[in-house]
Order: C-alpha cells, then structure tokens, then sequence
C-alpha cells in the first residue's frame, strides 16, 4: 500500500467524496469536509472476505453491500450507498484501482442512493441534457467529443446518473471533467495525444481534461439516443416505441446485474417509466467501418429541432 496520501475531498456526481486515493480526474472541494457523502478508506478485506464468499466466487450482493474481488488487484466492498472499502492484493495498482472506483464501485454507490446509473455519455443542448447511450465499442464518447468540437458540453462520460424531481422529471447528474478516447478517435479529431496521459493497460486510450467544456449543473434529460453499430453503409434513425424502451433501459443500466440482486428490480421498473414517459427515444445505427460523428450529429441536432417543433 505505498503511495498513499492524505485525506482529500472531491466532487464526483454532485457527491462529495473523501479519499486517501488521489483522483487526478475530479475536482477537489474546498470548505466543504464537514458534508461528506461518500468516504473511500484502505481496509483489510481479507477474512471478511472469506466469511461472505467461497473459493469461486468473485462476487457477493445483497440489498446492503457489493463486494468483488479483481484478480491480483483488489477486493472492493461498496455499503449502503456511503463508504467504498478498497483492500489491494499484491502489488498496489493504483491506476486499476482508479478505475473500478469510478466504474463499478461508483455504479453500486448510485444505485444504492436510487439513481439510475445508465452507461453512457451525456451532452447539454439547448439547457437540457440527451443521453448516448450503448453497448461498448458503439463510439458514445467519440460522437460526445464530436459535440465538444462543435461547442456544446458535456455532463458524462461513461457512467449518466438520472435521479428524479418531486414531479419526476428526470435529471442528469454532472459526474466530472473528464473524457476517455481511443486513439483512432484522437486522430480522426486531429488531438495530439502526447499532453495526455493513458488509461491503465489501455495505451491507446487517452484521459482528456475537458474542464471548460463542462458543464456543473443537473439539467432535465430530454431525449436518448441509443448507438449501434451496423454493416450498412447509411446511417440509420428510428424512435424506439412501446415496451421496447423499457427493454433498452435495462439493457444500457450500468451493471445491470445488480439490479435483482440488490432487490432493486421494481424500482428500477417505476423509474424506467418515469424516463421514458418523459423523453422520447431513439436508436441511431451508424456503419461499422467509417467516421460519421459529424454526420450523425447533424442527425440528432435535426431530430432534436423536430422534436422541438412538435
């Protein structure tokens, strides 16, 4: 456990977040370190461990706790939405470590707070926000960046926290400034990755600051749009109708195999249609092969003015 710091607060999904871990990627709250929402503590998980799981299992849950064990990294215990315990295993890796407190970890911790935790990107247009969501791989963050390059913000990368008003209106919670893109997508843009620094293990994927493009404030979530990949050579828009928006809520919920155990599945079902009784969905599929984010903005700004209009 070498290279542990001092006791730091952070800002991360409007959460104050108290860590001996540094966190290059989120914003250090001053003043504030008498208000913390989650602590984040180096903790000997060891018998704890062994007493909760047997010799295969790599994860238990129940409607208190997550816990899983990464291989020759870390065991990770996330409870009751408020302290995430990391024990590291052999040698201490930060960077994965990072990694998991700021993915799985911080999924748990909202789910546990009861908010939807989508997997995805979030732009604010027109002072609302519209969530890209999608399998890995579908380019969300690369069509994000593409409405950075045109001059909207960003709320989310990865991870869209949605929470909802006293009249449900669904919100998206702003995570932290920060982008992670591969290096195809840094060259399509013309973005010289040597000022960034790789994402562990991943050396052609980049972590890009993007504090002036980042916007601080909740904004209601007007629309989804759901990126998929196809071996056409058009783009492809369609509103995604009926039960079938339900369906790919649960689809895109990240880590949604938390959700039944966590017993959270019928308020995930009354939130999803808190969601989609109020923003209108859509799938967008874009060719497999070739560069459309320019194109494929073009596509949702259009739909969005349509929407507008109606």
């Amino acid at each position: 456990m070498e290279k542990v710091e001092n006791e730091v607060v952070y800002n991360a999904f409007g959460f104050s977040v108290k860590s001996k871990i540094p966190f290059p990627e989120l914003l250090v709250v001053d003043n504030q370190r008498d208000s913390i929402d989650i602590e984040i503590e180096l903790k000997d998980l060891s018998k704890l461990w062994i007493e909760l799981t047997d010799s295969q299992s790599t994860l238990v849950m129940n409607e208190t706790l997550v816990m899983f064990q990464v291989s020759d990294t870390a065991i990770f215990l996330v409870e009751e939405g408020r302290r995430i315990s990391v024990s590291p295993i052999g040698e201490y890796k930060e960077d994965v470590i990072r990694l998991y407190l700021l993915g799985s970890c911080m999924g748990a911790i909202l789910m546990q707070r009861g908010i939807i935790p989508l997997h995805g990107s979030a732009v604010a247009i027109n002072g609302k926000a519209y969530a890209i969501i999608g399998d890995s791989g579908a380019g969300k963050s690369t069509l994000a960046s593409a409405f950075l390059q045109k001059g909207y913000q960003l709320l989310t990368d990865d991870v869209i926290g949605v929470y909802f008003t006293k009249d449900n209106v669904p919100m998206v919670i702003p995570s932290y400034p920060q982008q992670k893109l591969w290096q195809k997508s840094l060259d399509e843009f013309g973005i010289d990755n040597r000022k960034f620094r790789p994402v562990y293990q991943r050396e052609t994927k980049f972590a890009i600051p993007i504090k002036d493009q980042f916007i601080a404030n909740p904004l209601p979530l007007a629309g989804l749009f759901e990126l998929a990949l196809t071996e056409s050579a058009e783009i492809e828009l369609k509103q995604i109708e009926g039960l079938s928006r339900l369906q790919t809520i649960l689809i895109h919920t990240y880590r949604n195999f938390l959700i039944q155990n966590l017993g959270l599945s019928n308020w995930h079902f009354t939130n999803s249609t808190k969601i989609v009784n109020r923003a209108p969905m859509y799938q967008l599929r874009r060719p497999n092969n070739t560069f459309t984010v320019n194109e494929l903005v073009s596509q949702i700004l259009n739909c969005i003015d349509k929407e507008i209009g109606k």
